[in-house]
């Protein structure tokens, strides 16, 4: 008798447990959605609590920090001259200061710069694509929307709100993907991982009069296909104001770079490195905090690489220091050809 009653209230309670799990389905799915347009991270706090912190924690950390990368290495100042770059030049911080740092820098408050710049530094920027339309807004120069645009790289930018799928947010990068016969819209899980970072950690240029933003690559990624593009166009990005020659400027081509790499060879991705999966707050998460794999070799590092991870950590570091010293006698040598420096013994 006592497992018939069991089994007619299990029945009985289905309907209910149904419902209930159906109306939580559509109030995280109305949640979501409402997410659609939010550039604030603050608004995801609600949904994704964890995730939310993570990012933050490169607000915090990089609250105080501006690298002065010209003063570091003056010799750039006299490299860009006549080019924006040669009045500022800092190490990015957190993708949370990405427009802070865009706005007050001195390149846009000195200097008249192309909105197509807010296409990697603003969340802002899709919706204004959809808005203003994608040849209208890249025409426009930053002083015409920078009131426009608050955040900086957000949720958003890389997630669908209902599911937290990677999403391709940005049309240049999905312009360059077809002009290579690749589809975006049906790239495997792996692809997305670098995808959603090659929205904007990579090499462009502003096109023509109407400053389209273009990524280079329809003749592949390597440096000699970049070049060929660029030599095809006769594109310079500005002319230099000592010497009067033409030059381009390479951005950030992370992508490109990586894509020539052992690491993309074994297909790792962008996210594999800069956002392993730690524990955080009492769970394991992707970090969201993104940045260099030697801030946290353990957990970037060692699922792949053998042996102690502060010598892998310290291999890095020698790699590094000769390719700077290589940098520099290079420098150097460029600045004896010019007279800039006493041609004395020693």
């Amino acid at each position: 008798m006592r497992e018939r009653w069991a089994r007619l209230l299990a029945l009985a309670s289905l309907p209910v447990v149904l419902v209930l799990a159906l109306g939580f389905g559509w109030q995280q799915l109305q949640r979501g959605q409402s997410l659609a347009s939010a550039t604030d991270p603050e608004l995801w706090r609600r949904l994704y609590p964890v995730h939310v912190a993570s990012y933050m924690q490169g607000r915090e950390h990089d609250i105080d920090t501006e690298h002065d990368r010209l003063a570091e290495n003056p010799f750039r100042a006299r490299a860009w001259a006549g080019l924006a770059f040669e009045l500022e030049y800092n190490a990015p911080r957190a993708h949370y200061y990405a427009q802070i740092d865009q706005r007050n820098s001195l390149r846009t408050q000195e200097r008249n710069q192309p909105a197509g710049c807010i296409h990697c530094h603003a969340a802002e920027a899709p919706a204004l694509v959809a808005e203003l339309g994608w040849d209208t807004l890249n025409a426009m120069s930053f002083n015409d929307i920078k009131t426009r645009v608050h955040h900086g790289s957000s949720c958003a930018d890389c997630h669908q709100p209902g599911n937290m799928a990677l999403t391709i947010t940005r049309p240049a990068l999905r312009n360059a993907l077809q002009s290579q016969g690749i589809d975006p819209d049906n790239a495997a899980p792996e692809q997305m991982r670098e995808y959603v970072c090659a929205q904007c950690h990579v090499e462009y240029f502003f096109s023509g009069d109407g400053n389209e933003l273009v990524f280079p690559s329809e003749n592949g990624l390597t440096l000699d296909n970049i070049e060929g593009f660029y030599d095809a166009l006769g594109f310079s990005d500005w002319t230099h104001a000592q010497t009067g020659a033409d030059l381009v400027k390479m951005q950030h081509p992370n992508y490109e770079l990586h894509s020539q790499g052992p690491h993309a060879a074994a297909e790792v991705t962008c996210v594999d490195c800069h956002m392993p999966r730690v524990p955080f707050q009492g769970t394991q998460i992707t970090d969201h905090w993104i940045r260099s794999p030697l801030q946290q070799v353990q957990q970037a590092c060692m699922n792949c690489h053998r042996g102690e991870a502060e010598r892998l950590a310290q291999r890095t570091l020698r790699i590094q220091q000769h390719t700077d010293d290589l940098l520099a006698a290079d420098r150097v040598r460029t600045q004896r050809a010019d007279g800039c420096l006493d041609r004395r013994p020693g």
